[in-house]
């Protein structure tokens, strides 16, 4: 009987979450529509320009600090192992694209999910649960056009930006390290790193990252606009939106990667190596 009850619960469990995939698709769904019928409307100064700058500028701070934290504990774990194959004048150009591929943008998306995802599903789950959503749909006012898309279009321009903003701090980090505490010669550094990253490297970084902002933004605004009842509802859909967006990062992170290096092989089918 036990055995029977997993597996019913199993079975809702699954059902649950294929329902509720499917109503975050159809609540994606719309807020595209509202974009491509009312852009002017949607993305007014007014209502973009205060959410650029809680994503963005109000995100530099840690952005800033973990980059080159990440940086420079990049340059001292890998240190040891450069050094005794002989290869620690390269280590700027294997940091580097570890970074400008994969470390950076990943790390500040997951910044910006941690800093601005809840705190956004936190806004819009009071709204829902004063029945302010409410109130302004009984005035004729779209909600999902006033307060999703503007919130979406945010987190999409500005964490490509943060993004890039991390890549320079995190590569600067490991120079640090790298140049000052261990010796060596910030030529060198300076070298392989320009020899490693083309222009394919950090405009993959910054392609994924744009997804990575879009999800950020619509599971924000989704688990607001679906949130429970009374301040224990607000809280879970804050902590739930950072976990969901926290997954969906990584998944897309997978994804994209395939893809970008698939166009790289075709792009450069004989890559040189990095450490020659």
């Amino acid at each position: 009987m036990n055995l029977v009850a997993s597996i019913a619960d199993f079975g809702n469990h699954t059902i649950d979450t294929i329902a509720g995939f499917g109503r975050f698709t159809s609540f994606a769904l719309a807020a595209a529509a509202r974009l491509a019928r009312h852009p002017a409307k949607c993305l007014r100064w007014r209502l973009l320009g205060p959410q650029m700058f809680v994503v963005g500028v109000a995100s530099v701070p840690v952005v800033a600090i973990t980059g080159a934290f990440i940086g420079m504990i990049l340059a001292l774990e890998s240190y040891v192992q450069f050094n005794l194959l002989g290869q620690a004048d390269r280590m700027g150009g294997i940091i580097n694209v570890s970074v400008v591929k994969q470390i950076g943008p990943v790390l500040a998306a997951v910044m910006v999910a941690g800093r601005v995802g809840g705190a956004l599903a936190a806004e819009l789950g009071t709204m829902r649960v004063t029945e302010q959503l409410d109130a302004m749909r009984a005035m004729d006012a779209d909600p999902i056009g006033y307060l999703v898309v503007p919130r979406v279009v945010a987190c999409v321009l500005m964490t490509p930006i943060l993004t890039a903003y991390s890549d320079i701090l995190g590569s600067w980090g490991a120079w640090l390290v790298v140049v000052r505490v261990f010796g060596v010669p910030g030529q060198d550094y300076w070298h392989f790193t320009a020899q490693a990253i083309g222009w394919i490297e950090p405009s993959g970084g910054l392609f994924k990252s744009l997804f990575f902002g879009g999800a950020i933004g619509l599971i924000a605004c989704y688990k607001g606009f679906t949130c429970g009842p009374g301040a224990a509802g607000v809280g879970r859909a804050a902590t739930s939106a950072f976990v969901a967006s926290f997954i969906a990062i990584i998944m897309i992170n997978l994804v994209l990667a395939q893809f970008l290096n698939t166009i790289t092989r075709l792009i450069y089918p004989d890559p040189g190596s990095l450490i020659g």
